[in-house]
């Protein structure tokens, strides 16, 4: 129970800070909040992803050129381009490393407003960090493992991030269905929403990129959403479109 327990909690804190920060946030600026909530959330995305962690400005940079570039040669991650989703998910990390490295050259257009905090970016992303995360999940399951198949849990929590941006930047582009007519392939994977905090509602999202609740029909559900409201009436953050 216990190790299933920390796999829950550890999917979804890291796909929490995922979707709200470094998607909604750092992204698409669908919200403000004051520079210490930035930093807390900034360091609650390392905690929750851990082993796997991704920079607040490295992610919110690519996901504005995905969004640009969507199915071109120019875009990040599409199944256009790549023949499998690891091909496509190496492409995106080497991108994603020399963002982070400052070594890409990028249009200023994407840079703006980004979430920036490079200590703490080159630490999480630095193999130390990596290591000493998986080693702590590592040593989680051999103190609370209680059957021999609850150890192949233990490879996606040190994968977590990018497991989660593969299940939406592959699928999402080739299974499901549309509400809406765009110049892109984004597709929504219901009722994988889900399972990913609203993320699976992919082709909503990218016809209306703007909208913080990514559900559009009556019964679509954005988990992510209700705690967005939250945390807009305690004053945590504020809604740009309230």
């Amino acid at each position: 129970m216990a190790i299933l327990l920390f796999f829950l909690a550890h999917w979804y804190l890291s796909l929490f800070v995922q979707t709200f920060f470094l998607h909604r946030y750092a992204a698409h600026q669908l919200f403000t909040m004051s520079p210490f909530w930035e930093r807390f959330f900034y360091l609650l995305t390392y905690v929750g992803q851990g082993s796997s962690y991704l920079s607040a400005y490295g992610y919110g940079l690519m996901h504005r050129m995905h969004h640009a570039y969507a199915d071109t040669d120019k875009d990040p991650h599409s199944p256009a381009f790549d023949h499998s989703v690891w091909r496509m998910m190496w492409r995106t990390k080497l991108l994603y490393s020399d963002i982070v490295d400052r070594k890409a050259t990028i249009e200023p257009r994407f840079t703006k407003g980004l979430p920036d905090w490079r200590a703490l970016d080159l630490w999480g992303s630095s193999a130390t960090s990596r290591l000493l995360w998986a080693g702590l999940y590592t040593a989680f399951y051999a103190v609370y493992a209680t059957h021999w198949w609850q150890y192949l849990l233990l490879p996606v929590h040190y994968v977590m991030g990018p497991l989660h941006g593969a299940i939406i930047n592959w699928y999402a582009h080739k299974y499901g269905y549309r509400n809406y007519a765009v110049n892109d392939t984004s597709r929504n994977l219901w009722p994988i929403e889900l399972v990913v905090m609203g993320e699976g509602l992919h082709n909503n999202h990218h016809a209306h990129s703007g909208r913080a609740n990514f559900a559009a029909k009556w019964w679509e559900f954005d988990p992510t959403w209700p705690i967005i409201k939250g945390l807009h009436a305690l004053g945590v953050i504020r809604l740009v479109r309230a």
